[in-house]
């Protein structure tokens, strides 16, 4: 599906930002830049030698490392492309065939472990922050002996000596990262602090100095573990599908095995109490299965023969067997966890906000703490070096690191919480406009109703021809796959009507199909039918829209010249669908339904589901042109199977897809797909939509107050070093805590 070209640039548009980050926050930028880092011939790229390569860096995260990594391959003309997501630590390079090798190398020589990551294998391994205590506690118990010979007033240089052994000890990793910010133009947390704690120790502040950087060191730690529940939260459903799954072989016998080793259209059995490993369609037996951790779904759902199983469900009941449709690293479970990746990196407004934000705020504050250092002692009372301190102050609480961990961990929480719910949500931006929703329009068939529907009514012009007529009607209907056609074929195998061979067979766009029987021209379609061949026929105008007037849909069977027969079909409205327009509507939402069907069957549905406005008759373009009027009183959401609604699903602020009916397509094109296709999710993804907003403004505020606080306390002289580390730390990790909230949701 074609997005338009500004709903494109905001989901894949990045900016190569130089952020201020920290080492606990830059774990959760969520920065994806697929921006071309040199002038390429796109003729170049599209070489036949040109390959896709996915590296694991994990000590890639933050913009440092980043610049870093960008700046060694600007002039290396075998290298076109360099994406990263710092958020999954992986970087997708386009390189040109066999300069693999020089590449990984490269990446080495700057200190990193470049690791490939192979698709077909499907490694894409869980983020751990593996932390090793014990340096962190000798180094704890060195600073507090410094302490406890300043208190006791022992010899400065023992004093000194522990300090110094403590802060080597815990901050040879906060001064490496500060160094190599320092290096690419960056003042992160790293680098403050590194400048904060190697001027407290100049002005001989011993055992400040080393506490505060055992103390920054652990804190960063907690703040990384706690992070990896959300880094993780939506990898971790890889572990709900098991290892191996049993595989009938050539000889009829089960074996089991890896479900990576496993190809399409393998038959596998699963017995009761076992998870489904991978993908398929049931083709004997039938159980009750728990959908939850796919679609969200409260309830088990019955699966019978030619029903859709996915990897990562539960078997509750029942043994069956079903043909594999997707291999591991294509399954349902991994196209989700793929896309919420590739939402990761896409940026939210806020987000943008706030890291253009910290872009200037860093830079102002560290000048500030420069000229309290420097030309406060000239102007004002007090010593130099009291004023030196309390530029040091201000250098720990400068970082705005939980103002910018405050939008990225909450918005992968949502998307996290979301998915639970079997709410795929491509990108955080969808995440945060869904609040602003004024209209929501929806498709009718597969959307508001079942889009099973059926014969109701058959009508033959002339009676003596009806068992014909329905035969030219069902061997036509029979080769569309739109719902109506099948009704018409599905009663037609009722009632054992045999089909006749159609040949030149075309599918006419919005109108109906065409084909030909006998060399004879027959169409079957809507009313548009009657003007496309010039047809004239009051009386039969009049039956058509008695039919309509019950809510039936109509089409008719014609050749070249005159109509042979009319058939009624009938759909109904899904359960949740009245529940789901009354929440809409509580929200202040107004409902609009789109159909290709006629305007009396349109209005006769959106009635009983209770939907404000309905417009029959609607073309692709149409649906395209209402969105666009919509468009003119507010934010627009548009409900649809992600095919037939394409345009009206890309001009859409927000397009929302129906998952089940049409997992594949779902997940590659939507905005947002409802994996179980019950409309109530789209309440329930508003409401998570208002909760991250609030959220959101909650964390920036209480960010940015706790800094201005402690500013102020600073320049009072009632602040200090021990207070800022707390501080800024003690901010983070509550920050943290606030948006995983949203998990929980």
């Amino acid at each position: 599906m074609n997005k338009t070209v500004d709903k494109t640039m905001n989901k894949q548009t990045q900016t190569n930002n130089k952020t201020s980050c920290c080492g606990s926050c830059s774990n959760v930028l969520l920065n994806e830049d697929k921006t071309v880092d040199k002038d390429v011939d796109p003729a170049l790229i599209a070489q036949a030698n040109t390959q896709t390569t996915q590296l694991r860096i994990q000590e890639m995260d933050c913009p440092t490392e980043e610049g870093l990594i960008r700046k060694k391959f600007q002039q290396n003309a075998q290298v076109f492309d360099l994406q990263f997501n710092l958020m999954q630590r992986t970087l997708t390079v386009i390189h040109q065939k066999g300069a693999l090798p020089s590449i990984i190398a490269a990446i080495s020589k700057l200190g990193f472990n470049a690791q490939v990551l192979n698709e077909d294998s499907n490694n894409k391994d869980i983020i751990a922050t593996h932390i090793a205590w014990w340096p962190l506690i000798i180094a704890g118990l060195l600073a507090l002996a410094s302490e406890a010979v300043h208190w006791f007033g022992g010899a400065n240089w023992l004093s000194a000596s522990f300090a110094i052994l403590a802060v080597a000890i815990s901050g040879v990793g906060t001064y490496k990262k500060g160094w190599l910010a320092i290096r690419g133009g960056n003042l992160n947390i790293n680098a403050l602090m590194s400048v904060a704690v190697t001027g407290a120790l100049f002005i001989g502040q011993w055992p400040e100095a080393a506490m505060v950087m055992v103390l920054f060191t652990i804190s960063e730690l907690l703040e990384a573990k706690s992070l990896d529940r959300a880094r993780n939260a939506i990898t971790g459903l890889l572990q709900l599908t098991p290892e191996t799954v049993n595989v009938q072989q050539s000889s009829g016998e089960w074996e089991k095995t890896p479900i990576e080793a496993v190809a399409l259209a393998s038959i596998v059995r699963v017995n009761p109490g076992e998870r489904v490993g991978l993908d398929g369609e049931i083709i004997a037996g039938r159980s009750s299965i728990d959908q939850a951790p796919i679609t969200g779904e409260s309830l088990p759902i019955e699966k019978t023969v030619g029903d859709k199983v996915f990897a990562g469900t539960i078997n509750q009941s029942g043994s069956f067997e079903y043909k594999v449709t997707a291999t591991a690293n294509n399954t349902t479970v991994a196209r989700i966890i793929h896309a919420v990746e590739q939402a990761q990196g896409t940026k939210a407004p806020t987000q943008r906000f706030v890291d253009k934000f910290a872009q200037i705020y860093t830079p102002v504050v560290f000048f500030i703490a420069l000229a309290v250092a420097v030309i406060m002692p000239l102007f004002y009372q007090g010593n130099w070096f009291d004023w030196v301190y309390k530029a040091l102050v201000i250098l720990v609480i400068a970082c705005p690191c939980a103002l910018v961990i405050s939008t990225p961990v909450t918005v992968v929480s949502g998307l996290a919480a979301a998915a639970r719910k079997g709410i795929l949500i491509k990108g955080g931006v969808y995440l945060e406009q869904g609040r602003n929703i004024a209209w929501l329009a929806l498709d009718k068939t597969g959307t508001i109703t079942h889009g099973k529907p059926k014969q109701t009514d058959f009508i033959a012009i002339d009676t003596s021809q009806s068992d014909h007529y329905r035969q030219l009607a069902a061997s036509l209907a029979d080769r569309s796959d739109h719902p109506v056609s099948q009704a018409i074929s599905q009663q037609a195998q009722s009632d054992n009507i045999a089909l006749q061979p159609v040949t030149e067979f075309t599918a006419l766009l919005g109108t109906g199909v065409q084909g030909k029987i006998n060399n004879q021209d027959y169409y079957l379609g809507n009313q548009r039918l009657l003007s496309l061949l010039t047809i004239q026929n009051e009386k039969l105008k009049e039956q058509i829209k008695n039919l309509e007037q019950q809510g039936k849909t109509v089409v008719m069977l014609t050749d070249n010249n005159q109509v042979l027969a009319l058939f009624a079909v009938a759909d109904t409205i899904k359960e949740h669908s009245k529940i789901a327009i009354e929440q809409l509507h509580s929200m202040n939402i107004k409902t609009i339904m789109l159909t290709g069907d006629n305007q009396f069957t349109a209005q006769t549905i959106a009635k009983q589901a209770g939907i404000d406005q309905a417009k029959g008759e609607q073309l692709p373009s149409d649906k395209l042109n209402v969105i666009k009027q919509l468009a003119k009183q507010g934010c627009v959401g548009m409900v649809g199977d992600g095919i037939n609604d394409a345009p009206a699903l890309a001009q859409a602020d927000i397009g929302f897809a129906m998952g089940a009916m049409g997992t594949d397509t779902a997940i590659e094109t939507a905005d947002v797909a409802l994996m179980d296709d019950d409309l109530t999710k789209i309440a329930s993804f508003i409401k998570l939509s208002k909760n991250t907003h609030q959220l959101l403004l909650q964390n920036i505020t209480f960010a940015l107050a706790i800094k201005v606080i402690f500013f102020v306390l600073t320049l009072m002289g009632s602040a200090t070093m021990w207070m800022a580390v707390f501080a800024d730390v003690g901010t983070s990790l509550l920050v943290v805590a606030n948006g995983l909230r949203l998990l929980k949701k």
